[in-house]
């Protein structure tokens, strides 16, 4: 059974549409009116996308993003920001804070089903992969979700959002090759992707601090002037 989408948001009349807009393609939504439910309705009813409005009573989207990526367990949900802010600045902030995609109001009814249907593919494409991937230190297993990092000769798991995990998993699968935030951006959202690719910037800077035992000197994740980014460890 398909787990539910939250949607996170204030007014009425534009949460009402939205779900009337994805229960005509078969999806369905909860709604959350402020930050406070929505983790309580989160944590209740784990779904699998979590569409999140940034300016919300009490606690506001951006922190709600960041304790949904904080809150324990194995489930981690794609988050798409809906919101009013469309300054580039606003947009870096937004997908820093670990949503994975970000589209301004007033939107496209066509374009947000669009987005909602582009990153619930991606969660089967993934739930088809079954490789686990492994250097020296690092494993991932595709098929478990799981990330692991080999410390003094014992393997720690890691504590991944699902974007990180892909990037980590994506770099693990070619240790040495230098990745384009192009290739990266196909290799992790394929033709799904609507965003920009500094994203991509973002997302590494995450994975360094969770990963590198020094993320102001990578070891690991290395930066490839004028290319993008290569994955080095040897292998076991």
């Amino acid at each position: 059974m398909q787990q539910p989408i939250l949607i996170v948001e204030d007014e009425a009349e534009i949460a009402r549409f939205i779900q009337q807009l994805l229960g005509k393609e078969g999806f369905t939504c909860l709604q959350s009116r402020d930050g406070n439910d929505a983790l309580r309705q989160f944590q209740a009813h784990q779904p699998t996308l979590v569409i999140l409005d940034w300016m919300l009573p009490g606690i506001d989207g951006l922190e709600v993003c960041t304790r949904i990526r904080k809150l324990a367990g194995t489930h981690d949900p794609y988050i798409l920001m809906l919101t009013a802010k469309g300054e580039e600045l606003d947009r870096v902030v937004g997908l820093s804070t670990g949503a994975d995609d970000y589209l301004v109001k007033p939107f496209s009814p066509i374009e947000l089903v669009a987005r909602v249907r582009a990153l619930l593919r991606r969660s089967l494409r993934q739930e088809a992969q079954t490789p686990v991937y492994r250097t020296a230190h690092f494993s991932v297993d595709l098929d478990r979700h799981v990330a692991t990092r080999t410390i003094i000769g014992e393997p720690v798991e890691l504590d991944l959002t699902t974007i990180e995990f892909d990037l980590l998993a994506a770099f693990l699968s070619h240790p040495g090759r230098a990745w384009s935030r192009t290739h990266l951006v196909e290799k992790l959202w394929g033709d799904d992707f609507f965003g920009e690719e500094r994203v991509v910037d973002t997302h590494v800077a995450r994975l360094r601090k969770k990963i590198e035992p020094d993320p102001s000197h990578p070891q690991f994740i290395k930066t490839v002037v004028g290319t993008g980014y290569k994955f080095e460890d040897a292998a076991p």
